[in-house]
């Protein structure tokens, strides 16, 4: 089943990632280094495990709260919350994490 899904995420999930990089870059703060490390793989499109997909769904099961505190979505001075859900893929990334989630189930990672 692995090999008929595309693990690589979409172009769009890839640029909010290199956009919570840079946000992340110039303001100092959002995300922890696994968000970082996560981001980085976003930004290359390099194609992720099942496990992974499953802790991205997680991540924003925990963060949504964050899109509640002042100044997320604003690129002009953001939240630490906003940066970190860019680092994640944002809304986009949130969306395919949770399509490929229900794709593949209970699938053992291989």
């Amino acid at each position: 089943m692995k090999d008929e899904i595309d693990f690589r995420c979409p172009k769009i999930v890839a640029d909010n990632a290199a956009k919570g990089l840079a946000l992340r870059e110039k303001f100092g703060r959002g995300g922890t280094e696994i968000g970082w490390a996560r981001a980085r793989e976003l930004k290359s499109r390099t194609p992720l495990s099942p496990n992974t997909i499953k802790r991205m769904v997680s991540f924003f099961a925990r963060h949504e709260v964050d899109k509640r505190a002042k100044n997320f979505g604003n690129d002009d001075n953001p939240s630490a919350g906003y940066v970190a859900w860019l680092l994640w893929g944002g809304d986009e990334g949130r969306a395919w994490a949770l399509e490929l989630k229900e794709r593949i189930g209970n699938a053992p990672d291989i």
